[in-house]
C-alpha cells in the first residue's frame, strides 16, 4: 500500500494511490496519515481495504510529506553508512552506526521547494531511505526488527555542510533549516516493498545525474539500525529513521559542488518513487 496526504500545506488529506496510479481518500477510515495510523495493526486494516471502493480524487493537487511531520516524535539520521560514500569522504568504515537528530520541523513535501537558509554557501544534497516504526521498539533483536516497520520511503537529507562542519558543535545545526528533510512521495508498507536490501538510489541536479547507488552498500543494514537504536531509546510509531546516502555529494567533488537557488532537485529510490523540489532562496 502507498499511503498519501494530499492538499494545501496544513490542511492535507489522507490517502493512498491505487495500482493503477489512481488518488483515493481514506478520510472515511482515518483521520490523517500520522504516528497513530501507522501502527502496525491500524495498517493492517487499511491494507484489506479494496481500493476500488474508496472515492477516486481527481486532478493533480499537491502531495505532502506521507506522514504528518506533527506527529513524528524523532528523525534520526545515520551518518556515513554506505561504504562507497565513506570512502570517497575519506573516513573510515565506521565501527558502530554514526547517530545524529534533525529538527521534525524540517520535514517537507516531495514537491515543495527546499529553502536555502540566509548565509547558506554549502547546502548539499543526500538521497537516502528512510524507514518509518511502526510499533514501539526498545532493546530488539536484530531478526525481530523489521516487524516494528510501518514503511519505507525516499528522503533527501539536505544538509548545510559550512553549518555543519565549520561552525562549532554537532551536525544537528546543518541538518535541521527548515525544508532540510523532503519525504515521500508516498510510504509504501513492507508487504509492497519486499527486500530493501539492494534499492537503486539516484539524484539528479537540473538534469544531470550525481547520485547513483544503491543500498546493498549500506554498511549496516536496516534491521541493525533498528536494533542499535533501540538499545539507546525507545523507537515510537511515527518515528523515522534515514539511513545514510550513497556516494556522489556535491562535498566531495574535486571541486565541491552545492546547491543554488533556481536549480531543480531530483531524488528517487527504486519500488519507493522519486521526488522533485526546486530550489529557493530564504527572504
Amino acid at each position: 500500500m502507498k499511503l498519501v496526504r494530499y492538499g494545501p500545506p496544513g490542511e492535507e488529506r489522507p490517502g493512498l494511490i491505487d495500482a493503477e496510479g489512481r488518488l483515493r481518500d481514506l478520510g472515511a477510515y482515518v483521520d490523517d496519515v500520522d504516528r497513530d495510523t501507522v501502527r502496525v495493526e491500524k495498517l493492517a486494516d487499511l491494507i484489506a481495504l479494496e481500493p476500488d471502493d474508496l472515492p477516486e480524487i481527481g486532478g493533480e493537487p499537491r502531495l505532502g510529506p506521507p506522514l504528518n511531520p506533527k506527529t513524528v516524535g524523532k528523525c534520526v539520521g545515520i551518518g556515513l553508512n554506505f561504504s562507497d560514500h565513506a570512502a570517497e569522504t575519506g573516513n573510515p568504515i565506521p565501527a558502530e552506526p554514526i547517530v545524529f537528530m534533525k529538527a521534525t520541523s524540517a520535514i517537507t513535501g516531495p514537491y515543495d521547494p527546499v529553502i536555502l537558509p540566509r548565509g547558506s554557501h554549502k547546502s548539499d544534497w543526500e538521497v537516502e531511505l528512510a524507514v518509518v516504526v511502526g510499533k514501539r521498539a526498545k532493546y530488539l533483536g536484530e531478526d525481530e526488527a523489521l516487524a516494528h516497520v510501518a514503511g519505507f520511503c525516499t528522503f533527501n537529507d539536505v544538509s548545510e555542510r559550512g553549518f555543519q562542519l565549520e561552525r562549532g558543535g554537532q551536525w544537528t545545526k546543518g541538518k535541521s533549516c527548515d525544508s532540510f528533510a523532503p519525504m515521500g512521495p508516498w510510504l509504501v508498507t513492507p508487504d509492497e516493498v519486499g527486500d530493501v536490501d539492494d534499492l537503486a538510489m539516484w539524484c539528479e541536479i537540473d538534469g544531470a545525474r550525481v547520485q547513483d547507488g544503491t543500498t546493498a552498500t549500506m554498511i549496516f543494514a536496516v534491521p541493525a539500525i533498528l536494533a542499535y537504536l533501540s538499545r539507546m531509546f525507545a523507537l515510537e510509531p511515527g518515528d523515522v529513521v534515514a539511513t545514510g546516502t550513497p556516494p556522489g555529494v556535491g562535498a566531495a567533488m574535486t571541486p565541491p559542488r552545492f546547491l543554488r537557488a533556481g536549480q531543480t532537485m531530483v531524488t528517487g529510490i527504486a519500488k519507493l518513487g522519486g521526488m522533485r523540489n526546486p530550489i529557493r532562496a530564504d527572504d
